[in-house]
């Protein structure tokens, strides 16, 4: 099997180096154990994958640097999203400071946890929207990790700012589990109305939890998205290791396969790689 495949969603941590204050309760403690590129890349080639987006977990710019630092020795990382303040004056520098890191090249997004904010309007902030601003004229991608609560603020504020590309994480988080479709579905047509806006197909397991963790539960979530965006829009994400409080990793590819046949090949060689090569300034491999 040849490794073309683009996992554009992941992380690493080392609870040795940095806490992850958000794992938190009996659900997540199975990942209260440090995850390793030596322990991803070989079930990821296994798989089929050969390039990876690996993304931040906590709100430091010091995590930032140790991802791009991990991105420039051996293996698989071709593109990191990390973090900086976008509401600090200064963040275009702050920025700029990041790329002159070692490993700074391969800075291709900015990412911030909106969902944890006590503001579900955080994103409409005039100082936030100065930071994304800044993010796009740097030519780098924002990722909206949002819930159905904050939805409409990202649909706001991606209408807002046509010069920004924007990536959904995780297809905003629909409450699988729940089958609650609505306001969802409204809002993730809303996004998907804007060009410069693309989903992750990630995550979705997780939403659905063991129950529904199958291609036939997921189906009619994945078909939204993908009706929604359309395929040229859409890239697969595995979220490992998030993603194996649910599945394997083989699984979770496995799963997004089916959830892909009823696409034309083209269309799916996007949706596995082409899309993230494009968005993220990944070389193809041919």
């Amino acid at each position: 099997m040849t490794a073309d495949i683009v996992d554009a969603h992941h992380h690493v941590w080392d609870l040795s180096v940095r806490p992850q204050p958000w794992i938190t309760g009996p659900a997540l403690a199975p990942l209260l154990r440090d995850f390793t590129l030596a322990e991803l890349e070989p079930q990821a080639r296994a798989a089929g994958v050969g390039t990876t987006v690996l993304v931040q977990t906590v709100s430091r710019e010091d995590e930032t640097a140790e991802l791009l630092a991990l991105a420039a020795g051996p293996g698989p990382v071709g593109a990191v999203v990390g973090w900086t303040d976008l509401s600090a004056p200064d963040v275009a520098a702050r920025l700029a400071a990041l790329r002159e890191l070692p490993g700074g090249a391969y800075l291709r997004g900015v990412r911030h946890q909106a969902q944890d904010e006590a503001d579900p309007r955080w994103l409409c902030r005039a100082d936030v929207r100065r930071g994304l601003r800044a993010v796009g004229a740097a030519g780098l991608v924002y990722e909206l990790l949002v819930t159905p609560r904050e939805l409409p603020a990202a649909v706001e504020t991606a209408r807002a700012l046509p010069g920004v590309r924007f990536v959904l994480d995780h297809a905003g988080k629909p409450p699988i589990a729940r089958g609650e479709r609505e306001p969802w579905a409204t809002h993730l047509a809303a996004l998907a109305a804007l060009p410069h806006v693309s989903c992750k197909l990630s995550g979705l397991l997780t939403e659905a939890g063991p129950a529904l963790a199958h291609p036939e539960g997921l189906r009619p979530w994945a078909a939204h998205v993908l009706d929604a965006f359309g395929p040229a829009r859409v890239l697969f994400g595995s979220d490992w290791p998030v993603s194996t409080l649910v599945a394997p990793y083989p699984r979770t590819l496995a799963t997004t396969r089916r959830l892909l046949d009823g696409l034309a090949p083209a269309a799916r060689v996007a949706v596995l790689a082409g899309n993230a090569r494009r968005l993220y300034g990944i070389p193809s491999p041919w």
